[in-house]
């Protein structure tokens, strides 16, 4: 089985920002689609009620993870949920969503979005949200550590996540002095992910602590159903995130909140919003 280690690795920078947002980490930084494909980019945010109002997608899908305060869901299609930490909600933007994504109250909502693309056969499809909520979701012990499988199929269950595009999302926790084998599909690209501890992944040992990032190596010829390992060892408490997805290897054009195959699919997603066929506006 393809062992598999850490590609590159880097942590986070934030940046203060105007209210009412707070603060902003870029973990994937745009622009790089070859390299995280299918992954567009993740960004780590913390902001107050206001920031992230009535806006429109198309193309692509955002996976949100909350990791403290409550996080408010609302669509022009008449969905609305609140999350809270450790929830996650999917969005399939497919054809074109209108949403919006608020705190709750006096609330700082922290939370993670990944952006992931669409293949240019699914960017048609009808928009669709999901709310997985934590403890709808299975966690599996083993010594020391305890996996958490939003989706995918991980420690031998499957995430209750209903992804357009294969992919992958496990949280990890482990005990200081715990080790755990991670297993992913082998033609997946993966990237990880920290939220908390000291923790050395790979057979080369690479040492990523809070807020450390990395792309992980990947066989691109391999077949769906050949497996890969990540050992992943932690030296104190510690919790990552470990994300992966197939390819779509396609060309991308982005620009503000539309994912398209060209810049004049990019054009015309903005001119259709501005004329109405977006729906009406998200009150909030």
């Amino acid at each position: 089985m393809m062992k598999r280690e850490v590609k590159k690795k880097w942590y986070v920078n934030y940046n203060e920002m105007d209210f009412p947002a707070v603060q902003k980490g870029m973990i994937l930084e745009p622009g790089h689609w070859q390299e995280f494909d299918p992954f567009l980019l993740m960004a780590e945010d913390w902001f107050k009620r206001g920031t992230f109002s009535d806006h429109p997608h198309r193309g692509f899908q955002t996976l949100t993870y909350v990791i403290d305060g409550r996080l408010e869901h609302i669509d022009n299609r008449g969905g609305h949920g609140i999350l809270e930490s450790g929830d996650v909600q999917y969005m399939n933007a497919g054809a074109g969503a209108r949403h919006a994504e608020e705190a709750v109250d006096d609330d700082i909502a922290h939370t993670l979005q990944l952006w992931i693309n669409l293949p240019k056969d699914k960017k048609d499809m009808v928009p669709s949200y999901q709310d997985i909520r934590k403890d709808a979701t299975e966690l599996v012990s083993f010594d020391g550590a305890e996996v958490r499988v939003y989706a995918g199929n991980a420690a031998g269950v499957e995430g209750p996540l209903q992804s357009a595009v294969p992919m992958t999302l496990a949280e990890i926790t482990l005990e200081p002095g715990a080790s755990y084998t991670h297993v992913i599909p082998a033609n997946h690209n993966a990237f990880l992910y920290v939220l908390s501890g000291d923790m050395d992944f790979g057979e080369q040992k690479e040492n990523l602590k809070k807020t450390g990032t990395a792309t992980l190596t990947y066989d691109d010829s391999a077949k769906e159903e050949n497996e890969s390992e990540l050992s992943i060892h932690a030296n104190s408490r510690s919790r990552v995130l470990v994300y992966s997805g197939e390819p779509i290897r396609e060309e991308v054009a982005a620009h503000g909140p539309f994912v398209m195959n060209t810049m004049g699919e990019v054009k015309k997603a903005f001119l259709d919003f501005q004329t109405g066929k977006f729906g009406p506006q998200v009150r909030s």
